[in-house]
């Protein structure tokens, strides 16, 4: 099979590197790889976890989702101000 050699950025090929599994090559790595925008709705996160439990997730892919929801920005200010509660 014919071979490309890349140049990649240290937080790049780091973030390559954490998704890499024992045993598997680099190729591998980014043929899994999800390039479109994610989607991150609740009902879909929750939907994907179900998913990852009902087929008995290996603890190193629930640890992934832990990282990512503690990962995730926080909400944005309130735009409406801050009003007593009635």
């Amino acid at each position: 099979m014919a071979t490309k050699t890349i140049t990649l950025e240290i937080d790049a090929y780091e973030k390559l590197r954490r998704a890499k599994r024992t045993g598997e090559s680099f190729s591998v790595v980014v043929r899994r790889a999800r390039f479109g925008p994610p989607d991150a709705s609740g009902a879909s996160i929750l939907a994907t976890l179900d998913g990852l439990i009902a087929r008995e997730a290996d603890h190193e892919a629930l640890a992934y989702w832990e990282r990512l929801g503690r990962a995730s920005r926080p909400a944005s200010e309130s735009h409406w101000g801050e009003e007593e509660a009635l």
